[in-house]
């Protein structure tokens, strides 16, 4: 069921009134349904309660037979246990769903919420980074996350050890958002347990994941999309040459947010992505100073009562664009069409397009990251399938 939802109908939906939030949770736990999914069943049949009662129809048009609906007692079972936690469930388009996911194709039609949902309103900022961090990386997330808090921005990353720990620790009095794999229940890696705790009380932590489930590899890449979703802006610190704060960077560049990284030695694996993503057109980061420059911030470094931060809502400044994804793909057919096994200069392949280097600079580096082509000495580029 693919996403063919247009975003008059989703903002149309965003402006009814709040729905029991039990049908939600069953709609989007029932088998075969993702968030695009979710989406596109509430475009088409205006309400959750509606699209519940269109499903299996659904499903046995396309062949799927003795569809269910996720029980309800299995829905009422997760409501029961986020209560007993203390955390809120957020709904898709209402009363303090984060605005700067609203657009997103995939958005989490819920998010678990522990702590402090005003949070959600204000301008974020994603530092990310290698798990087997530095000790000068993490010095350099210290300081990163200190400034960005003294500048009124909310500090987001995704509660794993190394850059993310860090960046989290430094920016807990400033306002910190943790968005977990797993359920909001689930702290991983434990040794982030106390961390985690002191998280939901000064800040806050999410979740699109049912209470009590244990994260798996395949939840990272769905909880990267929501750490750069939700920032204005994505800083890697260190990264290895395939990661998944790369993988956060490329989230970052299709849903229209600054990518920014912080330059290492050639000499450090840590290094390569960062470096990587330098050479192919991200901003250059040495200080809070700078990522503040680039989101349109400059001047602005200085602390905010926390009234004043609760105030904000839109993120300041021009909202970069973020480009079709239909003009995308066909940016990156061109250029896959235009290489081949023999080794071409990218300079030559900018000649040949026609295009301003700066725009092609992204599409190589989002093809490069899915291993799709490869980069050679001397701006040499082929295609690796």
């Amino acid at each position: 069921m693919a996403f063919c939802q247009n975003q008059a109908q989703r903002q149309g939906f965003a402006e009814a009134e709040p729905q029991d939030p039990l049908l939600w949770l069953r709609l989007i736990r029932s088998r075969r349904v993702g968030p695009a999914t979710f989406h596109k069943l509430l475009g088409e049949h205006g309400d959750v309660e509606a699209a519940l009662a269109a499903l299996p129809q659904i499903a046995r048009a396309a062949g799927v037979e003795n569809y269910a609906l996720c029980p309800i007692e299995v829905v009422r079972h997760e409501w029961s246990a986020g209560r007993a936690l203390g955390a809120q469930l957020v709904l898709w388009g209402q009363a303090g769903y984060p605005l700067s996911l609203m657009d997103l194709p995939d958005a989490p039609p819920v998010l678990w919420v522990q702590g402090d949902v005003t949070l959600l309103a204000r301008p974020m900022v994603a530092l990310v980074g290698a798990r087997n961090a530095s000790s000068l990386g993490l010095r350099m997330t210290r300081r990163l996350a200190l400034g960005l808090a003294e500048a009124g921005q909310v500090v987001v990353s995704g509660l794993a050890r190394g850059i993310d720990a860090e960046a989290h620790q430094a920016a807990l009095q400033g306002g910190t958002v943790a968005v977990q794999a797993g359920g909001v229940d689930v702290i991983y890696p434990m040794e982030n347990a106390a961390l985690a705790t002191e998280i939901a009380q000064k800040g806050c932590r999410i979740s699109e994941q049912p209470m009590g489930l244990a994260p798996q590899a395949r939840h990272f890449p769905q909880r990267n999309r929501i750490v750069s979703g939700l920032a204005r802006a994505v800083v890697v610190v260190e990264a290895a040459a395939r990661s998944g704060s790369l993988l956060t960077a490329r989230n970052a560049l299709d849903q229209g947010r600054e990518v920014l990284a912080v330059p290492g030695h050639p000499f450090d694996a840590r290094a390569a992505g960062c470096n990587s993503l330098l050479r192919d057109g991200a901003t250059l980061v040495r200080s809070a100073g700078d990522v503040l420059e680039a989101i349109g911030l400059r001047g602005s470094f200085r602390a905010q009562a926390p009234a004043e931060r609760a105030a904000v809502v839109d993120l300041p400044g021009p909202v970069p664009q973020r480009r079709p994804l239909a003009e995308v793909a066909a940016l990156h057919d061109q250029i896959l069409a235009r290489l081949g096994p023999s080794p071409l200069a990218e300079d030559q392949l900018i000649r040949d397009l026609e295009l301003p280097a700066a725009g092609l600079a992204q599409a190589l580096m989002a093809l490069e990251l899915e291993g799709r082509i490869t980069r050679q000495a001397g701006g040499l580029l082929s295609r690796s399938d």
